[in-house]
């Protein structure tokens, strides 16, 4: 995994912090705002920014970390500020560290083992998804990839045993509301050709 995003430069947050108790992250429709809504945030609370940047096609995402309240506090003022360009959120305490390591573009190997993927609408609702799977059961997030290039939709691979991806792909379906979810699939025993082609998604 060469990291979550397909443009040249960013193609992975730059988290910093590994101790910050939560993530909170906007997805707004519009670029400008987009920047607004980043500079609301941490004008609002002291949070880091890990993530400003446009998405295709054509929204923006502002990700960032601290504390649970100063979190929810910059979220509420970020919110506040997108107004009709909101498009999805999510905050997140005790983040899973297999997410991170995707955040961050830090990929795990795959193998032989049952492959579960999530895929969705936006960026938020793949991240939450991904983070309660993680959770969930004994997988490992091996790709993860988000809006660019893909319509603005988003996905992610995980890999376990195949109780346990199922357990996962249930988790994750749970926590996806709204018609954010496009759908999500099992591959028991993949083949080695497609194990490869993830390796390098």
């Amino acid at each position: 995994m060469i990291g979550p995003f397909l443009e040249r430069r960013g193609h992975a947050a730059q988290i910093r912090d590994d101790r910050a108790d939560a993530l909170g992250l906007l997805e707004v429709s519009s670029i400008a705002r987009g920047h607004v809504v980043a500079d609301t945030m941490v004008k609002r609370a002291p949070v880091e920014l890990v993530l400003v940047r446009p998405v295709s096609p054509g929204k923006h995402l502002t990700l960032v970390i601290g504390g649970v309240d100063e979190v929810k506090e910059a979220m509420a003022a970020g919110q506040a500020s997108a107004d009709e360009t909101f498009v999805d959120r999510l905050e997140l305490a005790q983040v899973a560290p297999s997410l991170i390591a995707a955040l961050r573009g830090q990929g795990r190997a795959i193998d032989d083992r049952a492959i579960g993927l999530v895929e969705t609408f936006s960026v938020a609702a793949t991240l939450v998804s991904a983070d309660a799977a993680c959770k969930a059961a004994e997988v490992e997030l091996v790709a993860l990839r988000l809006a660019d290039g893909i319509g603005g939709k988003a996905y992610y691979a995980l890999q376990g045993g195949q109780a346990d991806v199922e357990a996962a792909l249930a988790a994750a379906q749970a926590l996806i509301t709204g018609g954010l979810l496009v759908g999500t699939e099992l591959i028991a025993r993949p083949h080695e050709a497609l194990i490869a082609a993830l390796q390098l998604a």
